[in-house]
């Protein structure tokens, strides 16, 4: 008799994995029904399943695990997924269920499917996340543990998918500015090689055979198209032994805090810095608070997002003063790592008791000043791209015809 391999949530919503025998797929389908199942998949196989051991799939899901890795943008995606089906009223593991059937295989599936298990064996939402900070963070866990505590979990997605949404809008609106400077940059920098590389050596040759002075602008070019033929490697080699360098570096904790701090204070660039990790840390502050996560614990979670050594010691601060009883307006006025206008309206937030609202409204008007100083610095770079490229290609165009047109002069003189 055929056997068929079937998913179906029961009458509490829990997951069951089983199979049945029966003369035709639709037979099963019934009989399965008649259980009392709601069925999500079905299938026949050709022999029994074999009883595997817990120990055998905890391996399974390891070996998965590691070779995989979770993109934020598909926990994006599942955050405003998981928001909208409790909205809807749908209990968590059958929101899990439908939210793993549509994904492909990957490592979110996995991590979804132990979810379903851990929850169905007891364990809540928070608790089965907490299990894989791979993908759930400090911040993504105590945010749903506090929406779980006070009995508004569906609320609480909501304001954690907006927030998510908000900060990768502003992530990828800084990308997006910044790419077709780089892009242009990089075009130029290879049309610049390859005349070094593939022309210049051909001028070089005529202008020996023709056995004339060359001036020094022309020697000069000469010497650096020889130095990037014979040194190539240097060349490509160079920048990326700066950066597995600067990499390495990161590693050392005053390295890191000397450079984030150097960063805060860069010319046009530095200034976008400060304000997109200030908007991140005040975003990410007024959804916590706003969650009914303590404040306390909100700077704590605040500190592993801004990813800056220095305004994490500045938080690092605020925390402990926190902790002794001062207020935030107070201890953030004294880190100096913001405005006063935000300040105040800190301050505002404390006394009328809408802090998160203030916060929030504070993120809105750096994202915005975030915009502006994007659009300025993409106005000045043009300009200073195009120059550069003028120069540089002028330069080389001019060290090229000078010799030929001394040697025109000089032929034109008999």
């Amino acid at each position: 008799m055929p056997t068929f391999k079937f998913k179906a949530i029961d009458k509490k919503g829990l997951m069951v994995k089983d199979w049945i025998e029966a003369l035709s797929n639709e037979e099963a389908i019934q009989n399965i029904g008649n259980r009392g199942f709601f069925i999500t998949h079905i299938k026949e196989i050709k022999s029994l399943p074999k009883n595997k051991s817990q120990n055998n799939k905890k391996k399974k899901s390891i070996t998965a695990l590691s070779i995989s890795r979770i993109n934020q943008k598909e926990i994006d995606s599942f955050t405003r997924e998981l928001s909208t089906l409790q909205e809807s009223g749908i209990s968590i593991v059958e929101s899990l269920i439908i939210i793993e059937s549509e994904l492909k295989k990957g490592l979110l599936k996995n991590i979804l499917n132990q979810m379903i298990h851990d929850i169905q064996e007891g364990d809540n939402l928070s608790g089965s996340m907490q299990k894989h900070p791979k993908a759930f963070d400090k911040l993504y866990v105590n945010t749903i543990k506090a929406g779980e505590l006070g009995g508004a979990l569906d609320v609480i997605l909501d304001r954690l998918a907006n927030y998510r949404e908000k900060v990768r809008a502003l992530k990828m609106k800084i990308i997006s500015s910044i790419t077709y400077p780089i892009a242009v940059i990089f075009v130029a920098c290879a049309i610049i090689s390859g005349i070094m590389i593939f022309i210049i050596p051909k001028f070089s040759k005529m202008f020996e055979e023709l056995d004339i002075s060359l001036p020094w602008i022309t020697l000069m070019i000469i010497s650096l198209s020889n130095f990037m033929i014979t040194h190539w490697y240097l060349i490509f080699g160079f920048p990326v032994a700066i950066f597995i360098l600067y990499k390495l570096s990161m590693k050392i904790k005053k390295f890191r805090l000397i450079t984030d701090r150097i960063k805060l204070k860069l010319p046009i660039i530095g200034n976008i810095i400060s304000k997109s990790v200030i908007s991140k840390f005040v975003r990410t502050l007024a959804t916590l608070i706003s969650s009914g996560v303590p404040i306390l614990q909100s700077l704590n979670n605040v500190k592993d997002v801004t990813g800056n050594t220095a305004l994490i010691n500045a938080i690092e601060y605020m925390h402990n003063k926190v902790r002794e009883g001062e207020k935030i307006a107070k201890t953030l006025r004294e880190t100096k790592i913001c405005k006063p206008s935000l300040v105040s309206m800190i301050e505002i937030g404390e006394r009328s008791g809408k802090l998160d609202t203030m916060l929030a409204k504070a993120a809105d008007n750096y994202d915005k000043e975030i915009d502006a100083a994007v659009t300025s610095m993409i106005s000045l770079i043009e300009p200073i791209m195009v120059t550069f490229i003028g120069c540089a290609v002028g330069t080389i165009v001019l060290a090229l015809f000078m010799p030929l047109i001394k040697l025109m002069s000089s032929m034109g003189s008999f």
